[in-house]
């Protein structure tokens, strides 16, 4: 996870310069900025993003070995990188993602992205006097673009292009573009219920095991101070259980990972963390918190995370504050259960669709993802300089669990339905069974911000401001969006906002 700056056609450095400034927690730890004819070029990186790269040796943006003219600001993770770099003979170190696109896209041209099929990216490829920008499917990876005085620039986030313009877009996911600002769409969502699949359940729990092993196996190497997150739900338990074998096979029997839960007091989160923690002898840390903590870090967390969906802030505000809680104490990559509730049907609100429809209706879920819920995963840890990893977002995982039947992932039983019912049969024998079985909650529910936040805003002229701002729902909603505005504007940077389909 990292940080690009591209100007693309008579760009001003001071602007470029501008633009980085307000983007350096994205990588504190190495940063460059190269000019080559109509292209300027910036990228930063976390130290979790490059171990083996050293400031003053390893100069970015990267180039192509086989052409230094041609450069690449990148900011993803790939699972299948290795098996790439692999086949096409990319030496393994530092920036070797970036080696790889670069080569693949010297070889393929735009073809190249369907071998980023198990890859979330966002990247800006240029030898400065062409143009090529991608971002993944699912827009896991932000990126923004806009036009000033007859040049085209692109960022990883919305306040360092609203410094230079107010035309401001969000690059589309799944979608390519070139140098005159052409959008091309590379990849889309399916339409239709691929083939069911037909294997016997304990055959579905194994491959379910062991495509999430697999995707953890290429994602997490504990090169750098690692820690979890932990909410106690089927999700984070999964990772952090798989987690706490990877990190005691590495480093020894005696040795604990380090996991991180939050809580509104004794909330229900708090609760089932001990309990996982306890499962998995780790070195469990807690942060409890009040309203007074929550409304003190309130605007700074919709500044950062460039957005005023009620839903989307309160589950953020948690995310902040238990990341900013672990780069405390010395974390530098922080495991993640996202992608859970996405792949395998966890949001209640699948419930009330017929098995018929659920399909559908997943789709509709993860195409909210790229403007909503991956920006709580992109920038609350980001705007902390940690690099999440999430080894359940992963394109294998997707592609099988999209073939399981509707009903194993929205299980009927009596007159109710258990969300995400294969997941959690798939590791019932391994976790505790209160964690297994344990309702759905959203992280703002559990962690017990989605209870205080919306009483507390009672005297906000909402009917007057849905004149001009219809898109506002409620007093909760209009107060983040008076702080959304002053950072941001009023124009279309609110058009870059995605809001759930619920309060």
């Amino acid at each position: 996870m990292s940080g690009l700056i591209v100007g693309f056609g008579r760009p001003d450095s001071f602007k470029i310069e501008e633009m980085f400034d307000k983007i350096r927690h994205r990588g504190p730890y190495l940063s460059g900025i190269s000019i080559n004819n109509r292209a300027i070029m910036a990228q930063n990186y976390l130290k979790a993003d490059c171990p083996e790269a050293h400031p003053e040796n390893d100069p970015v943006p990267v180039t192509n070995p086989g052409n230094k003219n041609s450069s690449i600001c990148y900011d993803g993770q790939m699972g299948n990188s290795n098996d790439l770099c692999n086949t096409h003979g990319i030496t393994h170190g530092s920036f070797k993602e970036e080696r790889l696109i670069l080569h693949l896209f010297k070889k393929y041209g735009p073809n190249m992205l369907s071998y980023l099929d198990d890859a979330v990216f966002a990247f800006v490829i240029s030898d400065g006097e062409n143009l090529f920008a991608a971002r993944d499917l699912l827009g896991i990876k932000t990126l923004f673009y806009g036009y000033k005085d007859g040049t085209f620039y692109l960022t990883s986030e919305l306040k360092s292009l609203i410094t230079i313009t107010d035309e401001v877009y969000e690059f589309p996911p799944g979608h390519y573009m070139n140098g005159s600002g052409t959008l091309t769409r590379f990849a889309e969502l399916p339409q239709s219920q691929p083939e069911i699949l037909a294997d016997d359940l304990d055959k579905i729990t194994a491959t379910i095991r062991d495509i999430i092993q697999r995707s953890f196996n290429n994602r997490v190497d504990f090169n750098v101070l690692t820690g979890s997150l932990l909410s106690g739900g089927i999700d984070s338990s999964v990772i952090v259980w798989l987690a706490s074998e990877a990190y005691m096979n590495k480093f020894g029997n005696d040795a604990r990972l380090k996991t991180f839960a939050l809580g509104v007091g004794e909330s229900e989160d708090i609760k089932c963390a001990r309990l996982m923690a306890a499962h998995i002898n780790s070195d469990h840390h807690e942060l409890i918190v009040d309203l007074d903590r929550i409304l003190e870090v309130l605007p700074g967390v919709i500044y950062y995370l460039e957005s005023f969906d009620p839903s989307l802030v309160r589950g953020s505000v948690s995310n902040y504050l238990i990341s900013r809680y672990a780069k405390e104490k010395g974390i530098e990559v922080l495991l993640s259960g996202e992608g859970g509730d996405e792949i395998f049907c966890g949001y209640l609100y699948l419930k009330d669709f017929p098995a018929e429809e659920l399909f559908a209706r997943q789709m509709e879920c993860i195409g909210f993802l790229h403007n909503n819920a991956s920006l709580r995963l992109d920038r609350m840890n980001l705007c902390n300089s940690i690099r999440v990893v999430t080894p359940l977002i992963s394109g294998e995982l997707l592609n099988y669990a999209m073939t399981l039947p509707p009903e194993y992932k929205q299980k009927p039983d009596g007159d109710q339905k258990i969300e995400k019912w294969i997941f959690r049969k798939a590791f019932e024998n391994v976790l505790p069974k209160e964690i297994v079985w344990r309702l759905k909650q959203e992280f703002s529910q559990g962690s017990g911000s989605a209870d205080l936040l919306p009483a507390y805003f009672k005297d906000e002229a909402l009917l007057e401001a849905q004149k001009s701002f219809p898109m506002v729902r409620s007093k909760e909603e209009l107060y983040y969006f008076q702080i959304f505005t002053r950072h941001f504007g009023s124009g279309r940077a609110v058009d870059t906002v995605g809001q759930w389909i619920r309060l």
